[in-house]
């Protein structure tokens, strides 16, 4: 299925030539004959864009009509006549990249609607575009070709590197943003944190928080995710973290570059990261945790205890992957034999 035209801009026909240039791909091929989009194997015409990189998806990419297929050179073989494969080393991030050639993003347009609400003092960047009832506090600075969408809040003082996306209903208040930032719908940034003590009298105190958000280039914040500002030291997201939707990052927390957080991963204070951390849906994480460079925590995991690097775990309290299977496995003999015996018991 082709992306509807009432939601998403089209840049369309391009040439092969073109296509081929933005993957550094090879083809054999017209370089000149055009296509007008992209679509999945199963649905692609020929004039559609496809990709195949796995080998179980052999059948289908054998069946299909599409004009063009980014490949890799293992599948090259199974490109159907008539369809011209282009062979690059990715051929799901080259994808991406041909996407986004016939359906670019919006461009700010540089305009600031009438009913924004922009502090004198606020520095807007050239270019950049702030929408319907949104908010600017005072001496915030928004970097060139910014794109804030209606409803929004910047908070007093908060900085936005060149080209960051706002969408509709975030806030972010204490945070330094570098370039390249984007915030989905309802994404909360720079609140206070869950920091309290109880106090002799039985009752809860409220401790300041006094850091701030540095968030690194790149960085995606999911829809109605939100990072709290750190206690006395800052919370910091690494250069191209991605954050699903509904997120929470509790303060003091610092990621490295390039992690991974699914839907619904709660990671708490002090918890700190290294490099491509991954972690599934709804993982949790304790607090002051230490996490080594590229570890992968499974879905639904608790991790209550440090994580060396590249430590792949799964399961309440997590374990390493392997031996919580080891044990499951154990586990299912011992339930097959005792039911054996209760059986023969009865007999």
């Amino acid at each position: 299925m082709s992306a509807d035209a009432r939601f998403f801009g089209h840049a369309g026909p391009l040439s092969l030539t073109t296509i081929a240039a933005a993957v550094s791909g090879a083809f054999d091929g017209d370089p000149e004959r055009c296509f007008s989009g992209v679509a999945s194997l199963e649905a692609a015409t020929s004039q559609e864009v496809s990709f195949c990189e796995a080998p179980r998806y052999a059948a289908a990419l054998r069946a299909t009509r599409a004009g063009v297929v980014l490949v890799t050179h293992a599948l090259a073989g199974q490109v159907p006549p008539g369809c011209v494969a282009i062979i690059c080393a990715s051929p799901s991030a080259a994808f991406g990249k041909v996407a986004l050639l016939f359906h670019p993003r919006p461009v700010p347009q540089g305009r600031i609607h009438p009913t924004a609400v922009v502090a004198p003092d606020a520095v807007i960047g050239e270019g950049t575009e702030i929408g319907p009832m949104s908010v600017i506090g005072a001496g915030a600075r928004i970097g060139e070709g910014c794109l804030i969408g209606p409803l929004v809040t910047v908070g007093p003082g908060v900085v936005l590197g060149k080209g960051c996306i706002l969408h509709s209903h975030a806030s972010i208040s204490h945070a330094i943003c570098a370039e390249g930032v984007v915030l989905h719908p309802g994404a909360r940034v720079g609140q206070e944190g869950f920091g309290f003590t109880l106090a002799p009298d039985g009752r809860f105190e409220t401790a300041p928080q006094l850091g701030l958000v540095e968030i690194g280039r790149g960085v995606e914040i999911g829809a109605n995710s939100c990072v709290d500002r750190g206690a006395l030291v800052n919370t910091v997201l690494g250069e191209g973290t991605r954050l699903d939707n509904l997120v929470q990052v509790g303060h003091n927390v610092r990621t490295g570059r390039g992690c991974i957080m699914v839907a619904q991963v709660g990671v708490s204070g002090s918890t700190v990261m290294g490099d491509y951390v991954s972690a599934g849906g709804q993982a949790g994480f304790s607090g002051h945790l230490s996490i080594g460079d590229r570890a992968r925590i499974g879905a639904q995991s608790g991790v209550i205890t440090d994580l060396p690097a590249r430590a792949e775990v799964f399961g309440t309290p997590a374990a390493p992957i392997r031996e919580v299977f080891r044990s499951l496995q154990v586990l299912k003999r011992l339930t097959a034999e005792s039911r054996h015996v209760r059986k023969r018991e009865a007999e």
